[in-house]
């Protein structure tokens, strides 16, 4: 089923109270993605009132109050320090591990019973669909079936705990239709803040401890590399070829790009992913790129990868089972 199907924006997730149909209506004008989440949070909210009904008036002071703690947040951390506050330890922020999982599907699967195929898929599904609804970890599948030759799916996996990631990797694999599975590549990274400032776009906070991805159909994704020369050159020069850099991603807003770091934990130094529902978008970026100074100090952003957002389920269906 395509991401931007009927059934698809249709898709209502299920839930615990009643809603009515209008407030049904305005969930569903929530990016797929999240609407699980979104609709989780304001049922969440429902029970802390002791609402049993969630129509409009709930979804709106649903949305209002998380609103208006992220403002009292944002004023909070941009108020000046008082004096007891200014000598207090800075709070370390949490950061998340990433991951991007990709398989091959052995064809061989493919030509076994037809009831096999089915119960090895619900089986599957039932191990994917635990950890999507587990709030320890961020699941999101996609597919590359008919885009490359040596991948068919990929899981982006968020988590803070980076055993969780082989837990899940081995409920997978003792699965039937797990045991078919070939995995084809496997980047592991980490978030954390960019050391570079945007000079172009002062109030974008530059905080990659945090990704909250999906919300796009596509997703580039390529492991990154660069020379040495690029850390032999000081801070102050690096700045200012990254300044170029920086100005010539923000000619494209409709590229979200989600950076991560995988120093001294696997072989390249970041993984890039670039969500956008407009690839020509990206190919442009890319184009502008390849003329900036910056790119004299690229080493290595091979394999890339072109991902196609879908369900968890749709994922497992793009295998052709």
């Amino acid at each position: 089923m395509a991401i931007d199907s009927k059934e698809l924006e249709d898709f209502m997730p299920a839930t615990e109270l009643e809603w009515s149909d209008t407030a049904i209506a305005r969930m569903k004008n929530v990016p797929f993605f999240v609407r699980k989440s979104v609709v989780r949070g304001i049922e969440q909210y429902a029970k802390d009132k002791g609402v049993d009904l969630i129509d409009d008036d709930v979804v709106s002071r649903a949305r209002q109050e998380r609103e208006a703690g992220a403002i009292e947040e944002s004023r909070k951390k941009k108020a000046p320090k008082v004096e007891s506050e200014a000598v207090a330890p800075e709070v370390e922020i949490k950061r998340q591990f990433v991951n991007f999982a990709f398989y091959k599907l052995d064809p061989s699967f493919r030509r076994l019973p037809k009831e096999r195929k089915e119960a090895a898929k619900k089986e599957f599904l039932d191990v994917l669909e635990e950890y999507d609804a587990n709030s320890d970890m961020i699941l999101l599948g996609y597919t590359m079936v008919g885009i490359r030759a040596d991948v068919d799916i990929m899981f982006w996996r968020i988590s803070y705990e980076v055993e969780e990631f082989q837990k899940m990797t081995t409920r997978l694999y003792q699965t039937d239709l797990g045991s078919y599975l070939m995995p084809s590549y496997s980047y592991l990274s980490q978030t954390k803040r960019s050391m570079y400032q945007d000079m172009f776009n002062p109030e974008h906070e530059e905080d990659r401890t945090h990704i909250i991805p999906g919300k796009a159909k596509y997703l580039f994704i390529y492991p990154f590399v660069k020379t040495r020369e690029w850390y032999l050159l000081t801070q102050f020069t690096r700045q200012g070829i990254m300044d170029e850099h920086i100005y010539v991603g923000n000619k494209y807003p409709s590229v979200k790009l989600n950076t991560s770091y995988s120093f001294g934990i696997d072989d390249q130094e970041f993984v890039v992913a670039f969500e956008t529902d407009y690839p020509q978008d990206f190919v442009d970026l890319v184009m502008d790129l390849r003329e900036t100074q910056g790119s004299l100090y690229v080493e290595r952003d091979t394999p890339i990868f072109t991902c196609v957002a879908n369900s968890l389920e749709d994922t497992i269906s793009s295998l052709g089972i």
